[in-house]
């Protein structure tokens, strides 16, 4: 068969090396035919101290030798270089060598002398082309390799063909290789195919994806819209794979790809103060903002940029010997100063400053990870804290995982927080939420009647002395404080008058 033919058929397979003086010289990288995957596995062992590999099931093997196997659905291609003389195909077969790197020679050469015997059947007849189909699909079988391949060290004492060309190196090489071509065939064939977005549900070829490290991927729009959206919002701690169970994070060559460059400055500007702020040996100079490395035994830091020396807790000079104020107290004192005038802009600041931590600090629980003051407005007890993510009890201040917790002391929802959802969405609860306040209101002024029914206080509206207990949800007379079950029976001339002012 001429080499063209082969070229068309194998197309960028075959390499053509030299035409010139009657010589042909091509090469051919051979795609072994293997089933929808395969397994791959080696016997790895120490024993002087270097890493040696041999087969999974060789006699001499150390009981501590680790058998290591990982999957493959790509094998890194044969390599056949074929010279053929001028005298091909009539009287001589090609000139030719076979070259791998996952292949001893052993097996190597066993490949050769087979590829001698299909020239043998077929004398004078072109064979190139039925050597590259033979090596594509009996390649396996033909060395024994059924269900499994595996990798043994090349045997030096073997009668090896010349032919056979070893490309063969430690087990720390071959292993990485076999198992990056066979990603790069994945990403090779993930580029060609059409994949829906998951997040727009838009068709799109894979040239237009992000594959994430963790196998999720998402169109370029879409990724590029919530990486944008997440670090314009400073959530870059919550940059993680769109996917809702996956918690792994966005890489940053990813981001660098999707993100113009002062947003990636931005990025890297916030994880680093997030980083920083998670750690709890690190404070800020209060003169320059500098990130310093904290005295923890001594409570005390030195800027490396101004090289002030000062106290972590006050966040004044260092006062060594002396006890620290607590912030109530400084408070005290520069509130003290701002009554008499004597308070000066930059402490007018830290008042303010002490003023609003006094605040937060009524009803704020600190991160039990970074110490991040964190206050809750509504909802459960379990809180996530957005600086370093951590996930912990609003009751007892414990970092926790899930919602095992609250199957013990602690109440995942606390009453007043049932109370206030049921007054929310329950108009009936919210009508006797109002009456209750506002017959409250009226026992402070001297101005409700006591149901008689339940004891619950409820206000007179107007000179009606018939009254409906917000309570226990009862009519009952202002005057006479008695149940009214019917009231045409109860009020009329020879009973209470409904109509009263209150004396």
């Amino acid at each position: 068969m001429p080499i063209c033919a082969l070229e068309a058929i194998f197309e960028d397979a075959v390499v053509i090396l030299d035409r010139k003086g009657g010589q042909r010289c091509f090469q051919v990288h051979v795609h072994i035919e293997i089933p929808d995957a395969i397994d791959v596995s080696t016997r790895l062992s120490y024993g002087d101290g270097t890493l040696k590999y041999g087969a999974a099931s060789d006699a001499g093997a150390d009981a501590d030798d680790l058998v290591y196997k990982f999957r493959v659905e790509h094998l890194p291609p044969i390599l056949l270089t074929c010279l053929l003389p001028a005298s091909y195909p009539s009287h001589r077969p090609p000139f030719f060598t076979i070259s791998t790197y996952w292949l001893d020679k052993g097996m190597i050469s066993s490949l050769c002398r087979m590829l001698d015997m299909l020239w043998e059947e077929q004398l004078g007849m072109e064979v190139t082309y039925q050597w590259v189909q033979w090596l594509q699909s009996s390649t396996l079988s033909h060395l024994g390799f059924g269900e499994e391949i595996v990798l043994s060290k090349n045997d030096v004492t073997c009668d090896a063909d010349k032919r056979a060309c070893l490309d063969n190196g430690s087990p720390n090489v071959i292993i990485p290789r076999m198992m990056r071509y066979n990603d790069n065939k994945h990403h090779e064939a993930f580029l060609r195919a059409i994949h829906d977005c998951m997040i727009c549900f838009s068709e799109c070829p894979g040239v237009d994806f992000i594959k994430l490290p963790c196998h999720h991927f998402f169109c370029c729009k879409c990724m590029q819209t919530y990486c944008k959206m997440n670090v314009k919002e400073g959530n870059v701690v919550k940059l993680l794979c769109p996917d809702t169970k996956c918690e792994s994070a966005v890489p940053p060559n990813v981001l660098k790809r999707l993100l113009g460059e002062d947003e990636f400055e931005r990025w890297e500007g916030l994880l680093l103060q997030r980083t920083l702020d998670a750690m709890s040996d690190v404070v800020y100079c209060p003169r320059c903002q500098t990130a310093c490395l904290e005295d923890v035994v001594g409570n005390e830091a030195v800027c490396s940029s101004c090289l002030f020396s000062f106290c972590t807790l006050c966040r004044n000079r260092r006062h060594i010997g002396e006890q620290c104020m607590s912030p109530a107290e400084k408070l005290l004192i520069l509130e003290k100063r701002q009554e008499s005038g004597q308070v000066q802009a930059d402490q007018q600041r830290i008042v303010e400053e002490l003023k609003s931590l006094k605040e937060i600090m009524k009803d704020a629980k600190q991160c039990p990870k970074c110490k991040m003051a964190i206050s809750k407005t509504e909802g459960c007890n379990k809180m996530h804290c957005w600086n370093c993510g951590e996930y912990f009890c609003y009751q007892c201040n414990r970092a926790i995982t899930g919602y095992e917790h609250f199957k013990g002391s602690c109440a995942l929802f606390p009453q007043e927080e049932i109370d206030r959802w049921e007054v929310q969405m329950n108009p009936r609860v919210r009508r006797q939420f109002v009456a209750q306040a506002h017959a409250e209101m009226h026992v402070q002024h001297g101005q409700a009647h006591l149901c008689p029914t339940c004891r619950q206080p409820s206000p007179k509206v107007g000179n009606n002395n018939h009254l409906f207990c917000w309570a226990c949800q009862k009519h009952f007379c202002a005057l006479c404080h008695k149940p009214v079950p019917k009231t045409a029976q109860h009020y009329g001339p020879k009973g209470c008058k409904q109509h009263t002012s209150d004396p």
